[in-house]
């Protein structure tokens, strides 16, 4: 202000004296006489040129001066809000929010903020409530290890091998607890590495249905594959497709005593679905919402077969959305369940 201001006052010093005496030798040369006043008229001039200068510097710089004021002002007031609002943050509310504010660029920056803080809240949510279910689910592979060791040291319980078979089931559930929830966790940060890239899922089928047969007793259910021979390429990552076909199967076949499972392929550009459909015991309508929840299982399924760590299909869902895919599941109790998931096409 002050610079703009004197570099004004000194450009019109200069021009308005030259245009003043140029004026008066105009006047001259149409006959006035000035010689006898022209000096005078000069410090005349000066005087109410220096008047006036400064009368405008100080009229300028007090009404330049308040508005600097009032829009600093207007400036500091929502910084000084976002400070203590950032204090807050940072001392464990996570519910803080900074308001919206009347300047764009200040308004975009608490929306940014406000976005982080959310993320960041449901970050720390989502650690709270795995840390929850993880304490519940190691709660009973722990307690039935401490009742066991604790009886063969006081020697109540005989040590037999189908005993130590039992012990070494439950920490064979502790490892896969501990393994799900490192994969889980990796998954939902972002860590979980995907290479993508085009791929055949026909040979992969064959293998993991001729793998799954092997597995299966002659009373058990019977494993089908529907695909055509040459399905369109997709774009994905071959060894997490063989990690979601590899729990759905492992589900169909732990869920289904009797009956049949069936892996149906087809193409609905512009992607390629597959599905896993079994005729076990199913899932009820109330509880298909939380399917793909982690640590979830059915009250049935926790009866039936107790030692899954409850984290596949969570896991199977979040590796489907990095492909650029989607998972869906349909059941319906006692006819049995269908998964299916997408792949985009390469």
């Amino acid at each position: 202000m002050l610079v703009g201001l004197s570099a004004r006052a000194l450009v019109s010093w200069f021009l308005s004296h030259h245009l003043f005496e140029l004026r008066l030798t105009l006047l001259q040369g149409r006959g006035f006489d000035l010689g006898a006043i022209r000096s005078e008229l000069i410090e005349e001039f000066e005087a109410v040129w220096n008047w006036k200068v400064w009368w405008s510097a100080l009229i300028s710089t007090t009404v330049v001066g308040g508005l600097s004021y009032l829009v600093a002002k207007r400036i500091v007031q929502p910084l000084v809000q976002m400070e203590k609002i950032t204090q807050q943050f940072a001392q464990g509310n996570l519910t803080a929010r900074i308001p919206e504010s009347e300047i764009p660029e200040l308004n975009r920056l608490a929306m940014n903020f406000n976005r982080m803080a959310s993320n960041l809240e449901g970050v720390e949510q989502r650690r709270r409530e795995l840390m929850g279910d993880l304490t519940h689910e190691l709660r009973t592979p722990l307690t039935i290890l401490e009742g066991y060791l604790e009886g063969l040291a006081d020697g109540a319980i005989e040590p037999k091998a189908e005993l130590f078979q039992r012990l070494a089931t439950e920490t064979a559930r502790l490892g896969r607890l501990v393994n799900d929830t490192q994969e889980l966790s990796k998954a939902e940060a972002g860590y979980l590495p995907i290479n993508i890239q085009p791929m055949d899922v026909y040979p992969l089928l064959l293998s993991l249905i001729q793998r799954f047969c092997d597995q299966l007793l002659e009373e058990g259910p019977m494993l089908h594959l529907e695909c055509p021979p040459n399905p369109p390429l997709v774009s994905a990552d071959p060894e997490r497709v063989e990690q979601i076909l590899v729990n759905l199967l492992g589900n169909a076949v732990r869920y289904t005593a009797n009956g049949s499972i069936t892996v149906r392929v087809w193409s609905k550009p512009p992607q390629l679905w597959i599905a896993v459909i079994d005729t076990g015991h199913g899932i009820k309508a109330e509880e298909l919402p939380f399917v793909f929840n982690r640590f979830w299982r059915s009250e049935r399924s926790r009866a039936r077969n107790p030692g899954g760590s409850g984290m596949g299909l969570a896991i199977s869902h979040r590796l489907v959305k990095l492909q650029g895919g989607e998972i869906l599941v349909e059941s319906e109790l006692d006819k049995g369940s269908t998964f299916r998931f997408s792949l985009p096409l390469a």
